[in-house]
């Protein structure tokens, strides 16, 4: 377990994920940008689903953050939301879970904190990681056992649509860093250029996750074009 988060420490992990209804989506395409990933110095891979984790898992051996992301119905509640996810991966190969630790009650009805308590029963020695959208959140999944925790979803809930890593001079990572006492703190969210990356790492987070900047053609083209408009 602490090899895996050595493994990772003043890294980069590179988020290699594309939705159905993006061009890149493919198993055999994430499993190459993983490898494309880990040719430029990334320590780690974040990826959805077992069929992209198993493929990455055949061309890189980097420790691999493993979601799934399932929407139920319309609840905002959609990465690893439900124990039904969380068995997948754990027999994915992926080294960490990471699941939705936002205050939000899950599409099955249950609270993070019940959640939290069944998986560590059913999987007490896996790695799991928090997406939190607040510094609150942040803190209560330390203190509830989360190994990692992160701002994944700053920026991507209904309270904080819009806001991002680095307003307010970086704010909600430097006070969740301050506040987190136990878990591994990852920047993730919003890490848009370098220059971002370099910084959250000087703010003392253990890694920062990238993933659009790197890995989604579409979005990097449009932001040339936006920029040359």
């Amino acid at each position: 377990m602490h090899q895996v988060l050595e493994q990772i420490k003043n890294g980069l992990v590179v988020s290699c994920q594309a939705l159905e209804d993006e061009p890149l989506h493919s198993s055999f395409i994430m499993g190459r940008m993983a490898l494309a990933a880990k040719e430029g110095g990334a320590v780690g891979i974040r990826a959805n689903s077992v069929s992209d984790i198993v493929e990455i898992k055949k061309q890189v051996d980097l420790p691999v953050i493993g979601i799934i992301k399932q929407v139920y119905g319309h609840h905002p509640v959609f990465i690893t939301p439900t124990m039904k996810e969380i068995d997948a991966l754990a027999n994915s190969g992926a080294e960490i879970i990471a699941t939705d630790a936002t205050s939000r009650i899950r599409p099955n009805g249950s609270d993070l904190v019940t959640f939290y308590q069944g998986i560590r029963e059913k999987y007490p020695h896996i790695l799991l990681m928090a997406d939190v959208s607040s510094v609150e959140e942040a803190i209560f999944a330390d203190k509830l056992g989360f190994d990692i925790v992160g701002p994944t979803l700053y920026g991507y809930t209904e309270e904080t649509k819009g806001l991002k890593i680095d307003d307010h001079n970086y704010s909600v990572i430097k006070q969740i860093v301050r506040h987190v006492k136990n878990a591994k703190v990852i920047a993730e969210g919003n890490v848009s250029t370098p220059e971002i990356a370099r910084y959250v790492l000087d703010i003392n987070v253990h890694a920062v996750v990238v993933g659009s900047a790197i890995t989604r053609p579409q979005i990097i083209t449009k932001k040339f074009v936006d920029a040359m408009k």
